[in-house]
């Protein structure tokens, strides 16, 4: 099975979803070939001065602050019932295009290895509240992953892979995916759009059904 996974690192339902159909797909013993595209959510992050997390969520939803405090503590207790300890509220929301860069780098020459980095990247930034902005901790971060220093130096300081992750996105807003996260299952001819976040078991009950064929054909 091939799995598409449509993100973006400002995104904490991005982590936890990939952390949930992480665990259904070993739940059943699943052989999966993971895909990472590209959706960034906030392209003006990196023209702006470096806001937190409760600002931007008061700015965006247009409620008060107090109100951003309260939506931002769900999205953490979700993630700490999962077992993710992520620090939301404490996260500066800075640009992830150089994460996503770096990502689909690793994604065309390191297929193997990009999981890892994903997750790397998220830990970084939910976990940490480091700036993924900064190359430096991308780096440090590449190459933990087993990526030449010189080869993520290379890609992190000039524009590799610019229009690549802007061609993810244009394509997944062709096709009516507007939000993050997104997961595209593919088996044969078979393929099935989820968009969002679901619980492990219905995870893998839509994974059950896509194997003996019960579920219904959604071309992406």
């Amino acid at each position: 099975m091939r799995i598409i996974y449509l993100m973006d690192y400002n995104c904490p339902y991005s982590y936890i979803g990939l952390k949930r159909l992480q665990k259904a797909v070993a739940n059943l013993d699943l052989d999966v070939e993971w895909e990472m595209r590209s959706f960034e959510l906030e392209p003006f992050a990196g023209k702006r001065p470096t806001i937190s997390t409760t600002e931007r969520y008061s700015e965006k939803y247009e409620i008060s602050k107090e109100d951003a405090e309260t939506k931002i503590a769900e999205i953490e207790k979700i993630a700490h019932d999962d077992g993710l300890n992520i620090n939301f509220k404490d996260m500066l929301l800075v640009s992830s295009k150089e994460a996503l860069r770096l990502t689909k780098f690793a994604q065309n020459k390191y297929p193997e290895i990009t999981l890892e980095l994903v997750e790397k990247i998220f830990e970084s930034n939910l976990f940490k509240n480091e700036n993924i902005y900064k190359i430096e901790i991308l780096k440090e971060i590449a190459i933990s992953c087993g990526i030449e220093e010189s080869e993520a130096t290379k890609i992190l300081e000039n524009n590799y892979y610019n229009i690549e992750i802007e061609l993810d996105k244009e394509e997944a807003l062709t096709h009516g995916i507007t939000a993050t996260p997104c997961f595209i299952l593919i088996l044969k001819e078979d393929k099935l759009i989820i968009p969002g976040v679901f619980s492990t078991e219905e995870f893998e009950t839509a994974l059950k059904d896509m194997i003996s064929g019960e579920i219904e054909n959604k071309t992406f």
